[in-house]
Order: C-alpha cells, then sequence, then structure tokens
C-alpha cells in the first residue's frame, strides 16, 4: 500500500499528461511549470512582472505565441472542469466559441495542487504559494490554535449546521490568517487593476476575506451577468491594465450531485460557454479585444463515487476512529488521521485489511520531504494540521465521517487523473 503511494513521488515532470488521463495512477503534482502554481507567475511575467513572483511559470511551450504585453488578462476559473472532460465536451460541441480562440490559442493539460480542492487551490492562485506555504490543507482542517476543525470555506466549526457560529467569535481575522500576501498588491505597484467576478453568496466569504484585500469585487448572479458585466468593465475602463478573475462554481456543485459525468454536468458546461459566446465573445468591441489575453483553467476535476457504499461510511467503525485523536480532516479522498500515540502501524494494518487496495498510506513526514504539497517553507503549523497519516483513496473509494447524509456522486482533493489534470486554453482575443 505504502510502496503503491510512493510511485506518485518517481513520476517524472517529463510525462505527458494526456497519457496518464486513464492511467488510474496517483498524479503528482508538477509543481515547476506545469501545474496551475505556475499560471499566475506566467500571467504576472506577462504582464512585465519580473520577479514579483517567487514560483516559476508555465513551461514555454505551454503559452500562447508571445506578442504585445497584454491589457487586460481575464483568468476564467471553471471549478471542477477536468481536462479530459473539456476535450470531449469541446468535440462533441463544435459551435462554441472556445474553438475559435483555439485557432490562435493552446489546450493543455496541467496538474492541479495537492490537495486537489477549492480552498487550497483558489489560495494558490491569489498568493502565488504552495499549500505547504500558505497552510490551508483542505475544506476540513484542524486548527490547533483554536481548538476546532474548521470549514475553510465559511470559517465556521465543520460540525455546525445552521447560521451563527463563525470562528472570528474566537478572535479569528481571515485577513491575517494567511502567512502569505495576497497578489493584488504586486499588481497595484505596477498601476495594474485587480478585479474578482464571483456569485454574490460567495464574493464576501470567509476564503475570500483571505486574499482578495486589494481587489476591486463584483458580485453577480448568473453566468450572463458575469459576461455582461466582464463586458462593461472593459467598455468602461478601456484604457486601465487590468486582471479579471472570472469564477463559476456551478459546475462543481452540480458535479457533486449529480456526478460529472452526468447529462446536467455538460449541460452546465454548455450553458457557461455559450453565455460566454453570447454576451462576451460576440459582442466586444475589436478594439477592445486587442491585448486581451483569455485563460480557461480550473481549480481541480472530480471523480464518479457511490454515496450509498456503506463500507467507506466511518460510523460503521468504530474500532478504526477509536484509534484517533478526533475523526479525519482533510477530504473524504485525502484525509488527515491525527493517531493517539503507539497506534500508528494499527491503524495501517486496519486500512490494509479493512479496504484492501482501496487506499495508499504514507506517513506526513514522508510526503512533506517529497514536496507532495509543494516546494517552499513549511507553515509553521503544517504537522499540526496534517498529523500523522495521509490516505489517498484509489479507484472510487471514500471516506464519510460526517454526521449527515452523504449525498456527494462527484468529489475530488485526492490524487486520480480524474481530480488532478485540469485544462489550460490560453489564447488572445
Amino acid at each position: 500500500m505504502t510502496d503503491h503511494f510512493q510511485n506518485i513521488f518517481n513520476t517524472s515532470s517529463g510525462v505527458d499528461l494526456r497519457s496518464q488521463i486513464h492511467s488510474g495512477k496517483f498524479i503528482r503534482p508538477h509543481y515547476q511549470g506545469k501545474s496551475i502554481l505556475n499560471i499566475m507567475p506566467s500571467a504576472a511575467r506577462l504582464f512585465g512582472l519580473k520577479d514579483d513572483f517567487q514560483h516559476s511559470g508555465l513551461e514555454e511551450n505551454l503559452l500562447p505565441p508571445p506578442g504585445e504585453s497584454p491589457q487586460n488578462i481575464i483568468l476564467i476559473l471553471l471549478d471542477a472542469l477536468a481536462y479530459h472532460r473539456l476535450e470531449n465536451w469541446l468535440a462533441e460541441e463544435k459551435s462554441l466559441g472556445w474553438h475559435q480562440l483555439l485557432e490562435q490559442g493552446i489546450l493543455s493539460p496541467l496538474t492541479s495542487i495537492c490537495p486537489s480542492t477549492t480552498c487550497a487551490a483558489i489560495t494558490s492562485y491569489w498568493t502565488d504559494s504552495a499549500a505547504i506555504e500558505h497552510g490551508v490543507m483542505g475544506y476540513e482542517m484542524w486548527l490547533k490554535e483554536f481548538g476546532v476543525t474548521a470549514n475553510m470555506i465559511e470559517h465556521k466549526p465543520i460540525t455546525y449546521r445552521s447560521r451563527g457560529g463563525e470562528l472570528s467569535l474566537a478572535g479569528f481575522n481571515p485577513e491575517n490568517f494567511l502567512p502569505v500576501n495576497s497578489i493584488t498588491g504586486r499588481f497595484a505597484d505596477q498601476g495594474i487593476e485587480t478585479h474578482a467576478f464571483q456569485h454574490f453568496a460567495i464574493i464576501n466569504s470567509g476564503l475570500s476575506q483571505m486574499f482578495m484585500g486589494g481587489a476591486e469585487r463584483h458580485p453577480i448572479a448568473t453566468a450572463p451577468d458575469l459576461w455582461i458585466s466582464i463586458r462593461e468593465l472593459l467598455e468602461s475602463r478601456p484604457t486601465s491594465r487590468k486582471y479579471i478573475w472570472a469564477y463559476w462554481g456551478q459546475l462543481d456543485g452540480t458535479s457533486h450531485l449529480h456526478g460529472p459525468d452526468s447529462e446536467r454536468a455538460r449541460a452546465e458546461f454548455l450553458g457557461f460557454s455559450r453565455a460566454f459566446d453570447a454576451h462576451f465573445l460576440g459582442k466586444l468591441d475589436p478594439a477592445l479585444k486587442k491585448n486581451t489575453l483569455v485563460i480557461l483553467t480550473a481549480d481541480h476535476g472530480q471523480i464518479t463515487t457511490d454515496p450509498s457504499a456503506a463500507e467507506y461510511d466511518l460510523a460503521n467503525h468504530p474500532r478504526f476512529t477509536e484509534m484517533l485523536h478526533l475523526l479525519p480532516t482533510g477530504e473524504n479522498r485525502l484525509a488527515y488521521l491525527h493517531v493517539k500515540p503507539g497506534r500508528i502501524e494499527e491503524v495501517k494494518e486496519y486500512i490494509e485489511q479493512t479496504w484492501p487496495e482501496k487506499f495508499a498510506v504514507v506517513e506526513t513526514e514522508i510526503a512533506l520531504k517529497a514536496d507532495l504539497f509543494g516546494p517552499g517553507a513549511a507553515h509553521p503549523g503544517i504537522h499540526d494540521r496534517l498529523g500523522e497519516l495521509i490516505v489517498a483513496a484509489r479507484e472510487d473509494a471514500f471516506w464519510w465521517w460526517g454526521n449527515k447524509p452523504n449525498p456527494l456522486i462527484g468529489r475530488h482533493g485526492g490524487l486520480s487523473p480524474d481530480e488532478m489534470i485540469v485544462p489550460f486554453l490560453a489564447s488572445y482575443l
């Protein structure tokens, strides 16, 4: 089991990610030029910021043909869009405007980061830092300093189901929680505006507050609203240089509930794409298209699972959870175990015997030394947040430990190709 997990540490960065999509093997994040961590440094360098970003940019062959420094960069983050699903949907729908962009642009696979989950990945986008540096290690995270396992999107105890109970009541301040800085200040120093477009329900969420200070926030409601609003921004400020973050989360929510390969997920992507075509690409003045770079990418993909699989419900495994200080944290497909003293080998044995070949286990220190969570200086609380063991799900396995119904068909957070390989489509308009 541990040997299988070790295989990801031996994956060469030279491996063609396309060849790995259907391999079923763990995908190691390619932090040195083929991951979402490298997108923002490349965008910054296109703007002329040479030394302001610490991580390497994308490999040169992954970038569109060089031109003048762009006046506008629009980064479209389509939450949960896997590379192979984008390829399939584009092949089925030849009329989408993305094909027009591909005539002069590029489409390449990149890896997500580890963990392949929204709160960690988006923090990386906004801070030029890997998870090991910014310390946001998953949707559920043990915060020793507050004595609570927290929901890292809403910033409240993970067990809370109703309004109230925000961690701010215990002194948590999202604006100074991260040990790394937002990209907004670096852009502002060079006269570049930062704009963030997100659904009105999350534009001021706890997660957004952690890194969007300095960005002009634009709440939107629908996909047409998003694209009309971005077009109007370009029309109203034709001379300013702008970095525009356009986040759309409905594909992720639909995929969670109905599955990432469902008819509804495909329809959601097509609806979003047609709104882009009708309200932005087809209506934007050609003069404003000049020197505007559009990037379509994702934070992670998703994998299909069976929520009725009772063998993965940890409520049915009290002997296992008794060996832990607290219930697992992290993600259903990449769990962190805080193991009681002297029980590590017993925990490993239980996992192997109960779920043979369904999970891979590695000791946290090994994963950290192998840069699974990225290069860079480790967050001072990293060991407290990760515990002693990291458990990665294979195939369609997962763990469910929440004291609530389990409705999720689509999941992410793990290391499978479906979760880890995302698209990078880039083109000047």
